[in-house]
């Protein structure tokens, strides 16, 4: 039985795509079926060329480049030291998008501080209030930052904003300063949750996978729970009005979490 003859692939040196043959180095293999000389240049691409056809003619030769999209990203690599390195496909939209919502954050914040200084005065004495406000200042502050270390992660820049004065005064002549208080910070909750979603669309509408996943991930669920627990605090302090009842709602504020501890 005659064995089936081994085609073999033959190079050519088109003068248009290949330097001179001392150039390159030539790495061999075959199989049962095939056998195949590749030629490589200095710079490692390899050049594959067609083998010959039925006709006896040799086919367009191919060079393969299988680093030509790294090269291009190389140009995107700024020269210039005042420009990020690390930054890549984050559009200027984004980068403001994201230095509002930590004015935002900061904002609200500075609110909540101002709110904790009022009931931690001696004539007003609702330690329990005066603890959670302060508590929540300092997380907004917290997620002002988180935004400002992703900011500088993407090779954004930080621009930090005027932030308002805030209220000293929270009492109400009809509601009280718990209940106003309790109101004022849904209606700040509502509205961080409003600036985030925007954020979020402006991400979608900029193909920003990464920050919509940050957001998602850092900041949408955290929110909606947060206007969960404020609007339950909100009903229970309409409930108790203005009287003895704002003191066993202080005092539960005061002592949240230390059955857990326990």
């Amino acid at each position: 039985m005659a064995s089936t003859p081994i085609p073999k692939l033959t190079f050519y040196r088109p003068a248009c795509l290949l330097p001179p043959r001392s150039s390159f180095t030539t790495h061999s293999f075959s199989s049962p079926t095939l056998r195949v000389s590749t030629p490589r240049n200095r710079t490692g691409a390899v050049i594959v060329c067609a083998a010959k056809g039925a006709n006896n003619k040799p086919l367009t030769g191919v060079v393969f480049e299988p680093f030509e999209e790294v090269k291009k990203e190389l140009d995107l690599v700024p020269k210039v030291p005042q420009v990020s390195l690390a930054r890549q496909k984050y559009t200027d939209e984004c980068e403001a998008a994201v230095n509002e919502q930590i004015n935002v954050e900061y904002n609200v914040s500075y609110v909540y501080h101002a709110i904790f200084a009022y009931f931690d005065r001696d004539n007003i004495a609702l330690k329990g209030l005066a603890k959670f406000f302060k508590e929540s200042s300092l997380e907004e502050r917290g997620h002002a930052e988180k935004l400002m270390k992703y900011q500088n992660k993407r090779g954004g820049k930080v621009k930090l904003q005027s932030i308002v004065m805030p209220l000293s005064e929270f009492d109400h002549a009809e509601k009280g300063d718990a209940l106003y208080a309790m109101e004022l910070t849904l209606s700040l909750e509502k509205l961080t949750n409003a600036k985030l979603l925007n954020l979020h669309s402006v991400a979608e509408r900029n193909h920003d996978v990464q920050l919509t996943e940050f957001i998602e991930a850092e900041y949408l669920s955290e929110q909606v729970e947060a206007i969960k627990k404020i609007a339950e605090y909100v009903a229970q302090l309409r409930r108790v009005g203005k009287g003895h009842g704002v003191w066993h709602f202080d005092q539960m504020l005061l002592h949240e979490g230390e059955e857990a501890v326990a």
